[in-house]
């Protein structure tokens, strides 16, 4: 099941590439750049939920 970081990660990947592809389409690169930095934010965010999940796993291991 997915933490809170990982399912909002998820989403702003979503939004970001939705963002992206909308900027490309209109050939408008500020939205197209916005879309790249929301979909590596959520990128970061989700690889921030992995960590706490792999940590929670090392501590009921313990």
């Amino acid at each position: 099941m997915a933490n809170e970081n990982q399912a909002e990660g998820l989403g702003h990947q979503a939004k970001g590439t939705a963002k992206e592809f909308a900027g490309k389409l209109t050939d408008n690169e500020k939205m197209e750049a916005e879309g790249k930095l929301e979909k590596a934010g959520g990128q970061i965010q989700e690889t921030a939920g992995d960590v706490e999940e792999e940590f929670k796993k090392d501590n009921d291991r313990a």
